[in-house]
């Protein structure tokens, strides 16, 4: 079909695509085709916006890297991550969810940790934290033998790929559930961090005048067969940056409840100040897919 004029454009390339044999796929890709060709029309896209706008998205792809994931980034601080999160869980953000973003930080096979025992691979500075964590179903039945991934930054906000002064797989573990649905583990409180701001999505923010940090925060992700993946992070209470996350990760469900105690702590070794957290997660029954991991 020739084009005449410019209410043209957009008829013309749906009708292009209208053989597309996935119905899916033709839903999605005619949808994003009105949206972006409609953004064009109310911004009155000017040429010189559309190449910035492309060298944008080609400097995410040339910036993402096996440790560092740009795209990611971009989609967490454009709130996207976390529409998508909770359009997926929760009744479609109509009830409470333990949901949450998985980040940029995940990483697949980490150490088997057994109930109880301590993620820290390495020294690490900071006071000592204990977890205790209950998974049940949606009636309130513990879940057993649900894997259960960890991972957080350290006390100076640095996850441990992204520091050479801690071992590999620091603050990581991987503890499974018993027969009463819980999990405890120690660890180090977390700090929040800035994220990465070195690349297009730092001059983002920059030209938008906004903060980049990340309040602090432990990621779990919990897996078994019959109930759908939970990937989730529990937010520290009294973090400064809960109300301004920049990657808007922050719900009110996932801030927890990190008490500080001075008295004796669970283990002999903690000298000073430590902290607890309890939590009780909820999954729902469905199915059970691990995530891409974002690094490697």
């Amino acid at each position: 079909m020739i084009i005449e004029d410019v209410d043209d454009v957009t008829p013309v390339v749906l009708q292009t695509m209208s053989g597309a044999t996935s119905p899916r796929f033709k839903e999605i890709m005619e949808a994003l085709v009105r949206h972006a060709h409609a953004f064009a029309r109310e911004v009155n896209l000017t040429e010189a916006e559309f190449e910035i706008g492309v060298d944008f998205l080609n400097r995410i792809g040339k910036q993402t890297t096996d440790v560092h994931n740009e795209g990611i980034l971009f989609s967490d601080s454009i709130g996207f991550s976390t529409l998508v999160c909770l359009l997926n869980n929760g009744g479609q953000g109509s009830t409470e969810t333990a949901a949450a973003l998985l980040g940029p930080f995940w990483r697949m096979h980490s150490p088997m940790t057994e109930n109880g025992g301590s993620i820290l691979r390495s020294p690490t500075d900071g006071p000592a934290l204990f977890a205790n964590c209950l998974i049940r179903d949606p009636s309130g039945q513990p879940i057993a033998g649900v894997e259960v991934d960890v991972w957080h930054s350290s006390p100076v906000g640095l996850y441990e790929n992204q520091d050479d002064t801690q071992a590999d797989m620091n603050l990581r573990g991987k503890i499974i559930t018993e027969a009463d649905g819980r999990i405890s583990f120690r660890s180090v409180r977390p700090a929040g961090y800035p994220v990465p701001i070195d690349g297009p999505e730092g001059d983002m923010l920059r030209a938008q005048n906004r903060p980049h940090w990340r309040p602090a925060h432990i990621h779990f992700l919990a897996f078994r067969e019959g109930f759908k993946t939970l990937v989730t992070q529990v937010f520290v209470d009294d973090d400064e940056h809960l109300e301004s996350d920049v990657v808007f990760g922050v719900t009110r469900a996932l801030v927890g409840n990190y008490v500080k105690h001075d008295g004796p702590a669970p283990a002999e070794d903690v000298d000073g100040p430590w902290y607890s957290l309890d939590y009780t997660f909820v999954m729902e029954p469905g199915v059970a897919k691990l995530p891409q991991p974002p690094i490697k």
